[in-house]
């Protein structure tokens, strides 16, 4: 009996065994499975979609550049294409979001339909940018790409309900924004749901929140914060004009359930931040900064923690304008400095210009004599006057006439003390309108008596050649006027 016993009791402890290696292996089976079914669940989604929209020359291209962590110089035109690596360490799984730039040419909106589609809406973040450095384009650039995007999502005809279902998402996760808790990641980690989270009670909307509730979150970035002192310096902005810029940033945030974020490329000012906020609000992850308003260049607004009332605090500023004031009012485009560029004046030609010199009637060189080349200049208030060589060029008796003439109008320009004595003014004016009625000179050494008529006559060309060539022969004597012998008897 004892062997049989034995067998027995050894069979018994075989079966045990072989039962307890069978559960183990199916509770092996059974975490695998489920690990990996864990493993799918949290697994990074893949599809989603950054719309980014702003002015020519707002630093939308760069700022989304700099987040991918790449120097982007090159600017493309129409509808560009990036994507920011999302890596979650905690599963170690990396994927990537696309990140669509719109050109700021109204020209090319037509293009969105190319970064998403209906089917896609629901997986996308809308980023408006705006310049700092140009503050007064803010709000109508706002305005301007917020209602391209609307009618984009209108042309979608996304199905009512999913559209409302889409809308109800944005308003549960505007009321349900707590505080972050101040802890502090190493890496971004996926936010754990809670068995109570459902169950939060959550605050109704205030009548200016959410009046375009787009269906996606939104994002506000002010790019380029590091003009703000060169604002400040240049146009004399104070205070209250930041403080009446960032109320209407937020005012506008409401309307859309829009977060703030001020950021700078050049100083690299709270570009981590940005991205943190961008996949905490597409992938879900952890997210522990609050809100930030202390520093006017370094604002942080999330979606959902602002209100009327907060907004209110910046009103305590106010001094000169109303939180009503038109924005256009305030912040006001300085006038354009027209740069003036002096033209650039080639130099002429040395030869061409003298060759219009010479052609030119009106040119102006040295002075030289009215008159004929040749011809003695006569000065009305010398009182004595050279005889000069006649003109070669001068023909006959007309060269001899009219030197001669020249020369008894200078003797007759010559003042005298009395004006009524004898041989200056009978004499003179005689032979004056003499020589103006027949262009003919008298000299006095050469006069000819005809007894049949009391006049002068018209002496020789010969005798007047004689008479010239002895002036010649002694240019320094002068004649005067009342040097001319008065006529004899024999002569009268």
């Amino acid at each position: 009996m004892a062997p049989v016993l034995e067998k027995q009791l050894l069979g018994a402890a075989g079966a045990g065994d072989n039962n307890n290696e069978d559960e183990e292996g199916q509770s092996l089976w059974t975490s695998i499975l489920s690990e990996v079914s864990t493993r799918s669940s949290s697994k990074l989604p893949s599809g989603k979609n950054i719309l980014v929209f702003g002015e020519d020359g707002s630093g939308k291209t760069s700022i989304m550049a700099k987040l991918q962590g790449a120097d982007h110089s090159k600017k493309g035109r129409g509808l560009e294409y990036l994507y920011l690596n999302v890596h979650d360490e905690d599963i170690d799984d990396l994927t990537r979001c696309n990140v669509w730039i719109l050109d700021g040419d109204l020209y090319h909106k037509g293009l969105l339909k190319f970064a998403v589609s209906a089917q896609t809406l629901a997986d996308s973040l809308a980023v408006f940018v705006v310049d700092m450095s140009r503050p007064w384009t803010i709000m109508e650039s706002l305005q301007k790409w917020a209602s391209v995007l609307r009618d984009h999502v209108d042309k979608l005809k996304v199905p009512p309900e999913e559209m409302r279902e889409m809308e109800q998402k944005m308003v549960k996760a505007f009321q349900e924004y707590t505080e972050p808790e101040e802890v502090t990641p190493a890496s971004p980690q996926r936010r754990a749901q809670t068995a109570g989270e459902d169950e939060s009670v959550v605050l109704p909307l205030s009548d200016n929140t959410l009046t375009h509730n787009l269906g996606i979150p939104v994002l506000i970035v002010c790019t380029k914060c590091d003009a703000v002192s060169l604002l400040e310096k240049e146009l004399d902005y104070r205070e209250e004009h930041f403080d009446f810029i960032q109320s209407h940033l937020r005012r506008f945030g409401l309307q859309y359930g829009a977060g703030l974020i001020y950021t700078s490329v050049k100083e690299e000012k709270n570009l981590d931040l940005l991205y943190k906020y961008i996949v905490h609000k597409m992938y879900d992850f952890q997210f522990s900064t609050p809100a930030l308003v202390v520093e006017k260049d370094a604002v942080f607004i999330p979606s959902g923690w602002d209100n009327e009332k907060k907004i209110a605090i910046l009103y305590e500023n106010f001094t000169t304008v109303t939180p009503e004031d038109p924005f256009e009012d305030l912040i006001i485009q300085p006038p354009v400095r027209k740069l003036v560029h002096d033209k650039e004046i080639s130099a002429e030609d040395e030869q061409v210009f003298l060759m219009k010199q010479q052609e030119s009637p009106g040119r102006t060189g040295s002075p030289r004599p009215s008159g004929r080349a040749g011809q003695p200049n006569v000065t009305s208030g010398s009182p004595m006057t050279a005889v000069k060589k006649p003109d070669p060029n001068m023909k006959g008796a007309a060269a001899n006439e009219g030197v001669l003439a020249n020369f008894f109008n200078s003797l007759l320009s010559k003042k005298t003390g009395s004006p009524g004595s004898p041989g200056t003014g009978a004499v003179g004016a005689g032979v004056q309108g003499s020589a103006k009625k027949t262009g003919t000179a008298l000299d006095p050494s050469f006069r000819e008596h005809d007894p049949g008529c009391c006049h002068w006559q018209k002496p020789g060309l010969t005798d007047v050649q004689a008479e010239l060539d002895r002036m010649t022969r002694k240019p320094d004597s002068m004649v005067s006027a009342n040097n001319i012998p008065p006529p004899t008897e024999n002569e009268a």
